[in-house]
C-alpha cells in the first residue's frame, strides 16, 4: 500500500496531501516502536538488577544490555548505569562491585571515581559513598571496596592524611562509632576520649588531630549515616548484609507459647520481627558471651536454644518491644527457638556461631592498625 502511494502521480492535492499525513503517521509509529523496544529491554534490565537476591541477576542484566548495545560493556559504562541509573537494588550493586574478577575490580574502580570528595570531610565523604550501595558482609569485599575508597578520598584530599592506611582506618573507626552511639542495643556508648584513644598512632605513627577527630564525632553524633533502602524492606540495622534471615516459632519467656517470627541474624545480633514488613523488631537479642546448641524438645523435634554458659540461672541481656510500644528487658534464662527442619536447624546453629566468633570490621581495621604501627618510623 505504502508503495502504490508513493510512485502514484494520479492524485488530487487532497489527495496528496492525506498520502503525507500517512505517511508521517507511519514514521512516528515506527518511531513508537523503538522506543518501545528500547522500554521494554530497559525494563528487563531494571527487573533484573533490582532482584535482591544474588550477583547473577545483575550480572545478566548488564550483560543483556551489553548484548543489546546499551552498554559497550567496559568497566567505565557498567559503573556509570550502577551509578547513575533510578531504582537498582542497591544491595545487588554492592555484590557486583565486591567481587574480584577483573571486570569487577576495574568496575569498582570507576564507580568509586564517580564520587567527588574535594573539600569534603571524611565523614560527609562517608555519608555519600555508603548510600550509593549496600557494603556486602564478606570480609574480603568489604576490604577491596573500602581500600577504593580510601585510595579515592586521599586522591581528592591531598593533604589531609599521609596514606591511605589513615583514611581505611578512620572510615572504619566512624562506622563502628556510628553503631555504637546509634544502636539502641549498645549500652556502652563510645565516648569522644575514647573515639580519640582508639586512633592514636594512626597517621603513620603519628596522632590526628584532636580537633579534626571531634569533628567528626559531632558529627556522626547528630545525625546517623542514613542506610539504603531496597524494595521498601526496612529491616536491616547496619551496613551489612544480614548474615541469615527466616521465620522461625520462639518460645515464649512467661508464657511458654510458640510463636512465628521472623528472624534477622546480623550485626552480632538476633533480631525477631512480628512480620517481615515492620520497621521495629519486636525483639533484640545480642549474642555476646552467649553460646548456641542443639536442644531436644517434646513435639518439636528441630530446636536450638540460647544460653549464657557463665550466668546459668539469670536472664539474658535483652529487649523487647510491648503492644503498648514500651521497650522493656527480656524476661529469658535462655532462647528456646524451633526451626522447620534438622538442615534449617544446623544452618542456623552454624550462622549464629560464625556471628558470635567473627567480626570483619575489627579483623580488618586491627590487621591495618599493626601494619602502619609496624611500617611508622621508629625513634
Amino acid at each position: 500500500l505504502f508503495h502504490f502511494l508513493k510512485v502514484s502521480s494520479d492524485f488530487t492535492a487532497d489527495e496528496k496531501m492525506e498520502i503525507e499525513t500517512i505517511k508521517t503517521y507511519k514514521k512516528d509509529l515506527l518511531d513508537d516502536i523503538q522506543v518501545f523496544a528500547h522500554f521494554v529491554t530497559h525494563f528487563n534490565i531494571r527487573a533484573y538488577c533490582m532482584h535482591p537476591c544474588d550477583n547473577y541477576h545483575i550480572v545478566k542484566g548488564i550483560n543483556y544490555l551489553v548484548m543489546n548495545k546499551l552498554l559497550d560493556g567496559s568497566a567505565q559504562s557498567i559503573a556509570e548505569f550502577l551509578y547513575k541509573e533510578e531504582g537498582l537494588n542497591k544491595t545487588a550493586i554492592g555484590e557486583f562491585l565486591g567481587e574480584r574478577e577483573e571486570l569487577h575490580l576495574q568496575t569498582l574502580k570507576a564507580f568509586v571515581d564517580l564520587h567527588e570528595f574535594s573539600d569534603l570531610n571524611l565523614v560527609q565523604a562517608l555519608r555519600s559513598f555508603l548510600w550509593s550501595f549496600r557494603l556486602p558482609g564478606e570480609a574480603q569485599k568489604i576490604d577491596r571496596m573500602m581500600e577504593a575508597f580510601a585510595t579515592r578520598y586521599c586522591d581528592c584530599n591531598t593533604h589531609v592524611f599521609q596514606s591511605t592506611d589513615t583514611c581505611y582506618i578512620l572510615s572504619f573507626a566512624i562506622i563502628m562509632l556510628n553503631t555504637s552511639l546509634h544502636n539502641p542495643n549498645v549500652k556502652d556508648k563510645t565516648t569522644l576520649e575514647r573515639f580519640i584513644s582508639m586512633n592514636r598512632g594512626i597517621n603513620n605513627g603519628e596522632d590526628l588531630p584532636n580537633d579534626l577527630l571531634s569533628k567528626l564525632y559531632e558529627s556522626i553524633r547528630n545525625e546517623p549515616f542514613k542506610i539504603p533502602e531496597d524494595d521498601g524492606n526496612d529491616l536491616t540495622h547496619t551496613f551489612f548484609n544480614p548474615d541469615r534471615e527466616g521465620w522461625l516459632q520462639k518460645l515464649g519467656g512467661r508464657v511458654k507459647t510458640w510463636k512465628r517470627r521472623w528472624f534477622i541474624l546480623t550485626d552480632n545480633c538476633l533480631y525477631y520481627f512480628e512480620f517481615t514488613t515492620d520497621k521495629e523488631p519486636r525483639g533484640i537479642i545480642p549474642l555476646e558471651n552467649l553460646c548456641v546448641r542443639e536442644v531436644p524438645y517434646s513435639r518439636k523435634p528441630y530446636c536450638l536454644e540460647l544460653y549464657n554458659p557463665n550466668s546459668r540461672g539469670q536472664k539474658i541481656k535483652a529487649c523487647k518491644t510491648e503492644t503498648d510500644g514500651r521497650v522493656v528487658e527480656g524476661k529469658h534464662q535462655s532462647y528456646t527457638i524451633c526451626a522447620a527442619s534438622a538442615e534449617e536447624r544446623d544452618s542456623w546453629i552454624e550462622a549464629i556461631r560464625a556471628s558470635i566468633t567473627k567480626d570483619p570490621f575489627y579483623d580488618l581495621v586491627s590487621v591495618r592498625k599493626k601494619k602502619v604501627i609496624n611500617q611508622a618510623p621508629q625513634d
